[in-house]
């Protein structure tokens, strides 16, 4: 399946045993006073964790929590979607964010039928959802109003073949209970401070010197009165 599944460059294993593993005398620890904005930080992520957790609707999670400002919103598309920088000047912002969030949703649709097993492809992965996963932007700035129409049409199909599958097979309805209780897990700061980092170093979204969060899977920065995402690497189930 992994020809079929390139495009989902941005996967990693979610299997995180760090917590099992502390020892009595740290997990005694005194927990360290970390500054508002870190506070306000993991309150985001696990938000945006907590929405899509409830449908899977990326957009939904994404517009509750990620980056309000039209020119960040814009690099995050480029930088995120395989799209090339060429001649995209002509290209609006709406066009390109969300060519941007139908490839997540794309993506976060396929997480739990991943690592089926060869006897169940066949069923999770039809040949039309062979081929839309298969489907790259083009190359061409001109061509990429077309293919932003046919990306809602595969989210659509998708989410479709997704709630079939949830309603009549019991492999998928159990991956999606692990996913989504993945989700839905505690996202707490450890016990050291955290420090704003700088050199973000996708794309544009921010200059290098620009200090941003890591916290856990996600980019954070301050927006305002506000943390926002700008960035973020989803997981895959273990199979």
């Amino acid at each position: 399946m992994k020809k079929y599944l390139a495009v989902f460059v941005c996967l990693v294993v979610f299997a995180n045993v760090l917590g099992q593993t502390r020892s009595k005398s740290v997990r005694q620890r005194k927990p360290v006073k970390q500054r508002p904005e870190v506070v306000e930080a993991y309150r985001v992520c696990a938000e945006f964790r907590r929405l899509l957790a409830e449908n899977f609707d990326f957009d939904r999670a994404f517009e509750a929590t990620f980056t309000k400002d039209p020119a960040r919103r814009r690099e995050i598309a480029i930088a995120e979607s395989e799209i090339a920088r060429a001649d995209l000047a002509e290209v609006d912002d709406a066009t390109l964010v969300g060519i941007y969030k139908d490839r997540m949703q794309l993506f976060v649709l396929i997480v739990p039928l991943l690592f089926s097993g060869d006897a169940r492809e066949a069923e999770l992965f039809p040949p039309e959802i062979k081929q839309m996963l298969d489907r790259r932007p083009p190359k061409e700035a001109k061509d990429l109003r077309t293919y932003a129409v046919q990306l809602k049409q595969d989210v659509a199909t998708l989410r479709t073949h997704f709630d079939q599958l949830a309603a009549k097979n019991a492999f998928v309805a159990d991956r999606i209970r692990e996913f989504r209780a993945y989700l839905s897990k505690p996202l707490e700061p450890p016990n050291h401070v955290i420090q704003p980092i700088t050199a973000y170093s996708r794309g544009r979204v921010l200059p290098l010197d620009a200090k941003y969060y890591q916290i856990d899977d996600y980019a954070v920065i301050r927006e305002g009165d506000e943390m926002r995402i700008i960035g973020f690497t989803l997981i895959k189930m273990r199979g």
